[in-house]
Formats: structure tokens, sequence, C-alpha cells
């Protein structure tokens, strides 16, 4: 390398899978020294391995990144191991003094990052970080008493007052990239299921190009009716792109950006667009709530309900897992889930509940299944959002709300369309009795060509049973921390 040329620079990408709106990418190439864009497979980049739909979406995405960064002229390199030690070792074969790379805040990704950070700094290297992922950085939103928002509402308030709305950037348009670097094949990392291969019915086009595309369907449509469309299954009512806003294919603002714009040049209503940034700002609220309360990764939020007693039910978890409980509202959950890697939004609540109420057990059976299985599998909005159903979460629905399964199913899909998509044995069934099969007289089921317990399993609890139960359960909890 010529002595007038500067060192390198490496960009390391995580969960930043994308040029436009990325601020340690933008920066590095307006640094006027060439880029090295890395990816390393670390199997433990959030503090646990990431799960089987999430491996399938990275392949993919990474793919795309790949394509993106050639077309500007800088290679993405590809390394597997230690993030610390592949960073090291680039260094070593390249010179570079800098590191970009936009921050991840969940709590062992952030504890590792500060290590690497100092490590590399006493080594002469600086690293240079960003918030690329979120609204604002966890942390920086606090209330008067300069303590974190528990409550959502005044958490939304303050973060939408606190930080200006960044202008989207398109980003660079080429690089000065190194030619010759080792990268390893993406194939060699088998994020793509083989033998079986369960994703053949994964109906998603990962990368920045495709986030772009659901934005731009979802302001045309969905957006136009959100706050009501988005509560039934049965219909194309939400975005779709939580993957893609987890994976970093498509940056927070720019959706709240593109949705408010919408709204302002009157092509959806502003009521619909806010409640879009609404749900955005959840998303926002479950990881500043994990970055300053990590240990509710593992515990309760509210101490007081580490003390709930929990049933051990191997064949019941089963059941749910595998959308045969006897709950159609329930196992059409599941198996869209199974079949596609996402599960409708209201559904996960409905399923949530299921789990914890109906069945007693513990919430982190469920948090960990969902975590393996969706392809929007976020640490800090799974978490939160299974504690919100426990009730043992910061601003948690009442530890008393238990729902219905199949007043659940037939409040959001009255006409049976999400049922009857994903259980197709009970397609021949009338809206009466979609929700609650078991009920139907047997001339009914007969003419349906239904054989409950064979076709279709009869209910696996009564859930008026399970229902008092799980009161009783949690009147214990709530006594308990009365008399502490």
């Amino acid at each position: 390398m010529a002595n007038d040329t500067p060192a390198p620079v490496i960009v390391w990408f995580r969960r930043d899978l994308r040029i436009a709106d990325n601020s340690a990418l933008t920066e590095a190439a307006e640094s006027g020294a060439p880029v090295i864009p890395l990816y390393i497979h670390d199997e433990q980049l959030d503090g646990r391995p990431l799960g089987a739909a999430s491996r399938w979406w990275l392949d993919k995405s990474l793919r795309a990144l790949a394509a993106d960064l050639k077309d500007r002229g800088a290679p993405l390199v590809l390394r597997s191991g230690d993030a610390e030690s592949v960073l090291r070792s680039v260094i070593e074969e390249t010179g570079a003094q800098t590191v970009y790379m936009n921050r991840l805040f969940e709590p062992a990704a952030w504890e590792r990052d500060a290590e690497i950070a100092q490590g590399l700094k006493a080594d002469g290297v600086t690293c240079r970080g960003f918030n690329g992922t979120m609204l604002a950085r966890p942390g920086s939103v606090r209330t008067g008493q300069d303590a974190p928002y528990k409550v959502f509402t005044p958490f939304l308030k303050a973060l939408l007052q606190v930080v200006e709305e960044p202008a989207p950037r398109d980003g660079p348009r080429t690089l000065d990239g190194i030619e010759g670097l080792k990268t390893e094949p993406v194939d060699d990392w088998s994020l793509h299921p083989t033998r079986p291969d369960w994703s053949e019915d994964f109906d998603w086009t990962p990368g920045e190009a495709a986030a772009r595309e659901a934005l731009s369907r979802f302001l045309a449509g969905p957006l136009k009716a959100y706050g009501d469309g988005r509560d039934v299954p049965g219909k194309d009512g939400t975005s779709r792109l939580s993957p893609h806003l987890h994976f970093g294919e498509i940056s927070p603002w720019r959706a709240v950006h593109a949705a408010r714009q919408a709204a302002e040049d009157g092509r959806v209503p502003a009521k619909q667009a806010e409640k879009f940034v609404s749900e955005i700002g959840w998303r926002e609220f479950s990881t500043h709530l994990l970055h300053q309360f990590p240990y509710m990764a593992e515990r309760a939020f509210r101490p007081e309900f580490d003390s709930m007693v929990w049933r051990d039910d191997a064949e019941g978890l089963e059941a749910w897992k595998r959308g045969m409980t006897g709950y159609p509202i329930v196992d059409a959950g599941m198996r869209q889930l199974w079949a596609t890697g996402w599960m409708h939004n209201r559904v996960r609540m409905i399923v949530a509940s299921f789990l914890i109420k109906d069945l007693l057990i513990d919430w982190r059976e469920g948090e960990a299944w969902f975590w393996d299985t969706l392809v929007d599998a976020d640490m800090g909005n799974n978490i939160q959002n299974w504690q919100w159903v426990a009730g043992s979460g910061a601003d948690a629905a009442p530890y008393f709300r238990i729902f219905n399964p199949v007043t659940q199913g037939e409040k959001f899909d009255g006409d049976g369309r999400y049922v009857r998509r994903w259980i197709p044995e009970l397609a021949g069934l009338s809206d009466r009795w979609i929700h609650a099969p078991w009920t139907a007289p047997k001339e009914v089921l007969a003419a349906a060509g239904i054989r409950l317990g064979r076709d279709y399993p009869a209910p696996i609890v009564d859930h008026a049973m399970a229902r008092q139960r799980a009161l009783d359960a949690l009147e214990d909890v709530k006594s308990a921390r009365d008399k502490a």
C-alpha cells in the first residue's frame, strides 16, 4: 500500500444489513479511506444462538447485502468465529485502524461490544459506534426523575419529543473497497435448513430492496385502515415489516418518515399513520426496557411473579407447538408460525395467553419457541410481549386478563377465513361452529367430514376450568406480594 494511501477502515455489519440510512457505512465511506465491509457469523451475537428461522432469513439477507456492496465496489467479507478474534485477524491482515459499527443494545451484545472496543483501543485501533437500529439510543429517554419509563404511553410521548427525525439518506453509491481478502462462502454456514427443508412454504424475500417494496405495499394498502385491519388475521392488514426491521434491512426512522409523509400527502389518514408509529414505538419500548433491566431476559420484570407456580405439562406444550390443542384460533396461529415463520400479531397474543393462562406453562417456554421459529425473533420484543401477556412485565396486561380462545376467534375471525386457511380439516364447518367444533351437533360434524379426536383433536383443556385455575394461581402471587 502506498504511503499516501490512508489505512483501510472496517465496517462491521451486524443487524444493519442495508446501505441506506446506515450511519456506520456512510461515515466510513466519507472518511476517504478504503472500506472493508465485514460480517462475522458469531453464534452468540445476542448472547444466545440464533433461532432456526432467523438463520434462514440471515442466509438470504447476507446474499442480498453482498450483491449490493459488490455493485458499489466493496465486496462483503464473511468470516465466522469469535467476533473479537476475527476483527483482530482482519486488522492484522489489512492494517485497518478504525472499526465503524452500529451498536447493538441487547445486554450481552452491549457488554461484549464495550469489551471489544476497550481491547482494540488499547492496541491503537479506534471503534466508532452509531445508532443504526433504533429511533433513539436506549437509555436516552428518561422520566423527569431521570429513571427509565415503565409505562408505554408516556414513554412514546417522551420518545417522539426527545429525538429529531433524521432525513432519509440513500447511502454511498460507490465505495473504495479492497479485493482479495479471504471470505467464507455463506453456504458453509449451513443457515438454510436441510433434511427436511421446513422452509418450503416461506413466502418472504429478505434484503433491503424487498424491505422497501414491503413498505411501499403497506403504504399503498393496509396502512389506510391499519388501526382496525391489523387485528383481523384473515386479511392483509399488517405491515409485515418486522423481520426487515429486525435485521436492519430498513431503518425504523425511514418507516416512520414514510408513514407520516403519506399522511401529510393525504394518501392515508393521519390517525392510521400515527397508530403505525406507535407500534414502532412499542418495539422501541421493549428494547429500551431490556437494555435497562437486563434481568428480564430470564426473570419476571415484576419480581413477585417469580413465585408463580407453573405446571410441568410436556404433552400440552407439544400439542401447542404442533397446533393440535383443539382450539381452532390457537391451532391456526401455531400452524401459520410453523409454515411461514411468522404469526399475526393479534393471534400471537391469543396463543400466548393460551399457553400461559389455560395450560399454566411458563412463559419462557413460549418465548423460546418463538425465538426458534419466528423470522422476526427480536429479543426485546419477544421477551416483553410474553411478559406482557403473563402480567409480569412493564405496563403489562392485568393479571386477570385471560383470553377466551373461542370468543377471540369469533371476534377477530368471524368469517373463519383465517382458521379455514390454516386448518383445512375444519373448512367444511359453518361460521357458527368453526371456532368451537366440539359444540357442533354430531350430524353437522359428520356432514363436514370431521371426527373429533381423529380428524381434529377435542380441546386438551376446558377453558372455564383452566381460567379459574390460572386466576387462583395468580391470586396466590398477588397475596404473597401484598404480605411481603
